[in-house]
């Protein structure tokens, strides 16, 4: 019978060095198109917006509060305490109206006092006067009398004054609030009774950019929206402006007078304001800005590579800006992959509009 052959033993490392040259190469071709790849060559995708020169109407948004034609805080010029008190909550009161009263006894009991000695010295100097008219007496005698007199009626004055005071009337007409005191209470200057409020005129306070000072002067019309109610547009005059800007914000207080009193003071509300005029002007989407610490930057597209430039910008509306400087009719800026995109990359554009 015969035996298959068996393959002699000098050949066994020669397989093996074969097999594993063989895996080896196999290995290197698999690995051999993963490291040929190289990122940095890959563009970047974007999308690009040609720049144009479009209508724009100057229109500047600034948030105001509402506050009431007049308004004060109700308290009392001296210390005591109060024996009458009538502060109708809720409820409008006339100009003059006596709302509260401090306890003034002594002071009047001082004024009694000092006219029973007024009416003494008054006899006294009329006496004297007329001695002096005899010569009875000197012409110093009769001027001590006759300053007794004016002192102590000087003295009525002043007692009545704080008498005055100690009477707490309505400064104007208008609807009162909150009672913060009740009847019998020690009251000083610091107490407030209650704050009153002049609702027949509203007016609205709001802050405007001091660049954008000449789109606005007195008797200049301006829109209103308020925050939380009706779309309702309202219009409201400009009656006052601030002559000094904030040194901090840079921004000009402006004052106008509401034409629907219908609002309660303290309301958050948006001032429009626009200039009437339309001007052409490039505008390009807010995200498409880049800030930096001294300039502004976008990306244009040139040759297809990134290219930054730095820009200036001029009014802002709610998702675009102006551009005044910078840019040309006919660039391509990139408006999405803004922030993968370096510079002098190269750049491969998706989509393109125009505006």
């Amino acid at each position: 019978m015969n035996c298959p052959k068996r393959i002699p033993s000098t050949y066994i490392p020669l397989y093996t060095i074969l097999f594993c040259l063989t895996f080896a190469a196999c290995k290197e071709k698999k690995e051999k198109p993963k490291g040929g790849d190289d990122k940095k060559d890959k563009p970047t995708m974007v999308d690009v917006m040609v720049a144009a020169s479009q209508p724009v109407t100057n229109v500047i948004e600034a948030n105001g509060t509402i506050i009431p034609g007049e308004s004060t805080e109700l308290r009392p010029e001296v210390s005591g305490r109060l024996t009458y008190l009538n502060v109708p909550e809720g409820k409008s009161v006339a100009e003059g109206t006596v709302l509260a009263r401090i306890n003034s006894a002594d002071l009047e009991a001082q004024v009694k006092r000092t006219k029973v000695q007024l009416e003494t010295a008054t006899k006294t100097e009329e006496r004297l006067k007329q001695l002096l008219n005899v010569n009875g007496i000197n012409q110093s005698d009769y001027d001590a009398a006759l300053n007794t007199v004016n002192t102590l009626k000087a003295d009525i004055a002043y007692t009545q004054t704080l008498i005055d005071k100690t009477i707490i009337r309505a400064p104007f007409t208008g609807t009162i609030g909150l009672r913060q005191v009740s009847p019998g209470a020690y009251v000083t200057p610091t107490s407030i009774l209650a704050t009153m409020q002049q609702l027949g005129k509203m007016k609205i306070d709001f802050t405007l950019p001091e660049e954008n000072s000449d789109l606005i002067r007195i008797g200049s019309v301006v829109k209103v929206k308020l925050e939380g109610r009706d779309t309702t547009m309202r219009r409201a005059t400009v009656i006052a402006l601030e002559p000094q800007a904030n040194r901090l914000t840079r921004n000009l207080m402006v004052r106008a007078l509401l034409d629907d009193a219908r609002v309660n003071p303290g309301a958050f509300a948006k001032v429009i304001v626009s200039s009437g005029n339309s001007k052409k002007a490039i505008m390009i989407p807010t995200n498409a800005i880049i800030p930096d610490d001294r300039n502004n930057q976008v990306i244009l597209v040139k040759g297809g590579k990134a290219s930054f430039v730095n820009v200036q910008t001029g009014i802002r509306t709610a998702n675009n800006v102006e551009i005044t400087q910078g840019i040309s009719e006919g660039d391509s800026v990139v408006v999405t992959g803004v922030l993968f995109a370096k510079p002098d990359a190269i750049l491969k554009v998706r989509k393109a509009t125009k505006r």
